[in-house]
């Protein structure tokens, strides 16, 4: 492999990192990679989050009377980036780094004037569009007045890094299209998944573990296992998730069981759950630590993303795959990047095709096994990590070697 040069790299990460979620996990498994290779990697973040052992992470000062950062877009995190810049600023100018990398879209409006000072390139690491994020979220809407000087503050972070990471083509193509950023500095290096910490069911010795967790959890033996691990928002499309788990038990009567396992809105869900009759037939477990999460997905027998966002990534599907997992999720750009024709479709929003999506998978048990197997070997083979953090040192060398 071509050896790339090495560099101190100052990471800004406005979100409380480390969360067992998204981005983060993209961050954390692209500074485990990038260290591999030689490189210096301080992080830049809020005053929340796990600290991990082996990461040089630099926390913002803390707020009076704010112990949590609520995840998606929020009104709150104007100050918290405020410290966060102030933060970033004490940092660079102790460690001089040759690079700075920033993750979302303050990272690259706070980044930008340190990497002026600096005289450093500006890496922006693009996980979607903002305006559209809002959207998702439901923080914005088309016809508020705030839309539109959004979308040009949008417009103009986005032009202001040397170079800019997509994690899907499908990104890279709309901040070409829509945002008229030169198409030769965008780079699209996709999500990855650690498939040596993934691993597929059939590759255990022991199975009596697995049969132990369905105990502690209250998951009947006699019921295939349809697992879901993300967070529980609108946008994830919980409620689609939980209508079509309503049809296949009440309609279809299949001997299935759900697990849903994430945070924040697993209260709410539960009583989604409870008035859908489904009480005895999903398990919400809450958060689950990053590093225990492939021994949950080890329970499952199918796995499912209702994601509904058109923009945003999908990294969960990758977990989903390296785990051997045959996957019905909604028909989205993303999706059908990451899982090509090996993902089972469902009408974007519509519960009772994934509904039905899901039914194929569990029933015939013959075509879900060979698609988890080459949704294994393709996460394998496309998917690696250590092959993402050699394609962005040769991104840095590009712009600073």
């Amino acid at each position: 492999m071509h050896r790339t040069q090495q560099f101190s790299v100052l990471k800004i990460a406005p979100t409380s990192f480390f969360s067992d979620y998204g981005c983060h996990v993209r961050i954390y498994e692209e500074t485990l990679a990038l260290q591999a290779l030689g490189n210096k990697v301080t992080i830049c973040t809020y005053h929340t989050g796990n600290d991990i052992e082996e990461l040089d992470i630099r926390r913002a000062m803390n707020t009076p009377g704010r112990s949590t950062v609520r995840v998606g877009s929020n009104i709150h995190k104007l100050y918290y980036d405020i410290l966060l810049f102030l933060k970033s600023a004490q940092v660079a100018a102790s460690l001089r780094p040759q690079i700075v990398h920033a993750h979302l879209h303050e990272g690259a409006l706070l980044g930008y004037p340190v990497s002026r000072v600096l005289r450093a390139p500006l890496i922006f690491d693009f996980q979607g569009s903002l305006t559209s994020e809002m959207l998702d979220h439901n923080f914005l809407h088309r016809d508020s007045p705030l839309f539109r000087p959004l979308r040009l503050l949008e417009r103009i972070t986005d032009r202001l890094p040397e170079a800019v990471i997509t994690s899907s083509q499908n990104s890279a193509d709309m901040l070409v299209r829509e945002f008229s950023y030169p198409a030769s500095r965008v780079y699209t290096i996709p999500d990855c998944v650690n498939a040596n910490r993934f691993r597929p069911r059939w590759q255990l010795s022991d199975q009596d573990g697995i049969k132990k967790m369905k105990g502690q959890l209250g998951i009947p033996l006699s019921r295939k296992v349809v697992v879901y691990l993300g967070l529980l928002a609108e946008y994830q499309g919980i409620d689609q998730l939980l209508e079509a788990a309503a049809y296949l038990v009440q309609q279809r009567k299949l001997p299935v069981h759900f697990l849903i396992m994430g945070f924040p809105g697993e209260d709410r869900y539960r009583c989604k759950a409870a008035q859908l009759g489904l009480s005895d037939w999903v398990t919400f477990t809450g958060r689950i630590p990053y590093l225990d999460a492939p021994d949950y997905l080890l329970l499952g027998d199918v796995a499912v993303s209702a994601k509904i966002s058109e923009t945003e990534g999908n990294g969960k599907l990758l977990n989903y795959m390296a785990a051997g997992l045959p996957t019905a999720t909604f028909n989205t750009p993303v999706a059908r990047e990451i899982l090509g024709d090996l993902g089972v479709y469902a009408k974007r929003g519509n519960s009772r095709s994934l509904a039905r999506a899901l039914e194929f998978l569990l029933v015939e048990e013959r075509a879900a096994s060979e698609i988890g197997l080459r949704l294994r070997l393709k996460a394998v083979q496309d998917h690696s990590w250590e092959k993402a953090g050699q394609q962005i040192a040769e991104i840095y060398q590009r712009f600073a070697g």
